[in-house]
């Protein structure tokens, strides 16, 4: 049932929102509460005691003595005041009892108006054990059947002059006004609460539509990569949360459509590379075993499959180096090398090379020796690859340089320079990915299977540094790395400690 995103923030609005109507409607009840009972408690109190004190001054005026005996003559002068002080107040009755709690006298409503009414009427016994000659006292109730329905009851007691009580005044409001205001002012929240929920309901599935759609359309697309297919892309639309996921969702495409396209090459290219050499020793052995071959030339051609025996043997070095590096088992020994002397080596050991394609060749270094903090056999592996493929990729007398050079931060950048044919914009940003090779048609890169960059691009980062490429596509290309830079090793004096012994 709330498997739906929209199905799941409707019930949870509407849940909110019945919540919110129950505790609105349950403050607004309770201040309304609060403010009609302490209006009413206020409005009574003050009407009885203006009515008592208004009783009181008469009393004294009158000179008579027993309080009862003065009621008794004066209920005639005071009904019409009773009814004039309550003549502007709604439902407010005023009864005025003498000491014992008996009903002489009332006002403010049509059923004490016939004679006789107020025979045998007395205060209920809730009023009178509570009733003292100390204070007022405030009630709610129908008082055992003293009025027809519920009320807000002020008793306000009447003292003679030694403080003695002779006699109360109760005023008493209804205790149900606000109730009609109440239903009233809940209806109209209720009526109000609805039409805002479909408000909300129509914003809600709009906005759930918009947050849902794009989902609908990755999780399609990702079906479609379950297949296979990597083509698919989702709309980029506007510039939210939502959005950001549709543009990082595609870029991810982007990359898994790379990474199979890489896969597909490299498969392509890894058959090559083993079925050619595999193929070149099978066929030239047994040409061998066959005697095809005349003797004279059979250290030619096992010569030839020795070269193909070592490509191979390289290969497998380079899967076994891509293995061990992303599984994490190579571990790096850093120690101070002179990388000076690393790059001419492999400058010397290339000569042959260098000489066929008659480059020219340049070594650029600030100093004789410079020392770098780095793994020797690693880095001998990055610098050796990055100048193989200078040597591979020049054309026919073109320039072939390596610079060494101090830069800031205490690092050493090591660059290998070579004009030929370049790398293209669209395959710079991919060279140093696994298995990549810009040279598809292999018309130059018959040795390789794409790994050489990656490798080099591993060990470099695995050494805290960068390596870059950059390229004039037609022109020349330079691949630069950098280490951290190390003092140079003390040299021993041997003359001394000759001297010495």
């Amino acid at each position: 049932m709330f498997k739906s995103v929209f199905v799941k923030y409707i019930s949870a609005f509407m849940l909110i929102h019945f919540l919110s109507i129950l505790l609105s409607t349950a403050v607004i009840t309770s201040l309304v509460n609060v403010y009609d009972e302490n209006n009413k408690n206020r409005t009574i109190g003050n009407v009885a005691y203006n009515v008592s004190d208004y009783i009181v001054k008469d009393y004294f005026e009158s000179g008579q003595v027993a309080f009862n005996d003065y009621l008794n003559n004066s209920v005639v002068l005071l009904k019409p005041v009773l009814d004039a002080m309550v003549a502007s107040m709604d439902d407010v009755e005023i009864f005025v009892a003498d000491g014992e709690g008996n009903v002489k006298l009332a006002g403010g409503s049509e059923r004490w108006r016939e004679s006789g009414s107020l025979d045998g009427l007395c205060y209920p016994k809730e009023i009178t054990d509570r009733l003292t000659a100390s204070g007022k006292i405030i009630l709610s109730g129908a008082m055992d059947g003293l009025f027809e329905d519920k009320r807000r009851i002020c008793v306000q007691p009447i003292t003679a002059a030694d403080g003695r009580l002779v006699g109360s005044v109760l005023a008493s409001a209804a205790d149900n006004d606000m109730d009609e205001l109440l239903e009233t002012m809940i209806r109209s929240m209720v009526m109000s609460s609805l039409w805002l929920m479909l408000a909300t309901l129509i914003a809600v599935y709009f906005i759930t539509e918009r947050l849902v759609s794009p989902l609908r359309s990755m999780s399609s697309a990702a079906r479609e990569f379950a297949t296979g297919n990597f083509a698919v892309r989702v709309p980029e639309n506007g510039n939210d949360e939502v959005a950001e996921l549709a543009v990082a969702f595609n870029h991810m495409a982007s990359t898994l459509e790379h990474s199979e396209e890489t896969r597909r090459l490299f498969l392509a290219n890894i058959s090559h590379d083993l079925r050619t050499p595999m193929t070149t020793i099978s066929g030239f052995i047994d040409m061998i075993l066959m005697g095809t071959i005349p003797k004279e030339k059979v250290p030619h051609y096992l010569e030839v499959i020795r070269s193909e025996v070592m490509r191979l043997s390289r290969l497998v070095s380079s899967l076994l180096d891509l293995t061990k590096i992303e599984a994490g088992e190579r571990k790096f020994n850093r120690v101070p090398m002179d990388i000076c002397e690393m790059g001419r080596q492999i400058i010397i050991a290339s000569e042959k090379r260098l000489e066929e394609k008659q480059l020219d060749v340049q070594f650029d270094a600030d100093r004789d020796n410079m020392f770098v903090n780095a793994d020797v056999d690693a880095i001998h592996q990055v610098l050796y690859n990055l100048c193989d493929n200078a040597i591979k990729f020049s054309k026919p007398g073109g320039k072939y340089v390596m610079t060494i050079h101090e830069i800031p931060g205490n690092k050493v950048s090591i660059s290998v320079y070579n004009e030929g044919d370049g790398i293209s914009p669209d395959d710079l940003p991919y060279v140093f990915d696994r298995f990549y090779k810009s040279d598809k048609s292999r018309g130059l890169d018959k040795t390789g299977a794409g790994l050489g960059l990656y490798i080099s691009r591993t060990i470099i980062e695995a050494h805290g540094e960068q390596i870059k490429a950059e390229s004039e596509y037609g022109s020349w290309c330079r691949f630069t790395f950098t280490l951290p830079k190390a003092p140079a090793p003390r040299q021993r004096n041997t003359e001394g400690e000759n001297a010495h012994e």
